[in-house]
Parts: C-alpha cells; structure tokens; sequence
C-alpha cells in the first residue's frame, strides 16, 4: 500500500525558505515518480516539481518556481524533499506529495490528473 505523508509547512515570511519532507513507504523505490502539487483557495492543484526517484532525476519545475525551488531524495530515509527559497505571496497553499510508476506518467508535464497515491497535504503561507 502506497502511502505518503508531508511535513514542514508553516507560516513563512515573503522571502523566506521553507523545506517539505515527503515520507514515502509502501513501494519500490527505483519504479516512482514523486510529485509536488500546490492548491490555492479555490483553485486547481498546480504541479510545481517532479522526480523519477530512483536514478534522482529532476523532472519538471513549474515556470512559477523555477530557479527558486530544488526536489531532491534522500534513499536512507526514504523520503523526497522540495527545498523553496525566495517564498512570494503566490506560493501560499497546501502542498501534496504524489506517487505514480514512472511508466504510467508523461514526462514534460506534471499534471495531478495523472497521479493515483497521495499524501493529506501540509499548509504553507507566506505572509506579505
């Protein structure tokens, strides 16, 4: 049974750091693709980065993001972390961690559409 769980959200101030842990337990390492999402109020569930975890490869960034957010995985703790630096006003939302066999997702795009596990998802604001 896949499960993932998200940790380290909170309140940030704008230009702050914050990074998210992805615990994930429950398949084969080597075979997934970790996705990160992120839901403002009332909108959709927007990607913002994409790792096929078990050659460590990076993805996808969303053009929102770029140059400000890194994903990385640590094997040991099994666990797929997304590092935010430079946090605006707009990276405020619930971020959800997502798993989805790498042969099942089309690289060049991170849609939530195409994910089946999910975590519960942690807040993040970033305050003005």
């Amino acid at each position: 049974q896949v499960q993932l769980v998200e940790s380290g959200g909170g309140l940030v101030q704008l230009g702050g750091s914050l990074t998210l842990s992805c615990a994930v337990s429950g398949f084969t390492w080597d075979d997934y693709i970790i996705g990160w999402f992120r839901q403002a109020p009332g909108k959709e569930r927007d990607g913002v980065a994409s790792m096929w975890i078990g050659p460590g490869r990076v993805l996808y960034y969303s053009d929102s993001v770029q140059g400000r957010c890194t994903i990385s995985r640590d094997n040991d703790k099994s666990t797929v972390t997304l590092q935010m630096d430079s946090l605006i006003p707009d990276d405020t939302g619930v971020y959800y961690c997502a798993a989805e066999p790498q042969w099942k997702v089309q690289y060049g795009r991170l849609l939530a559409r195409d994910f089946t596990s999910w975590g519960r998802g942690i807040q993040v604001t970033v305050s003005p």
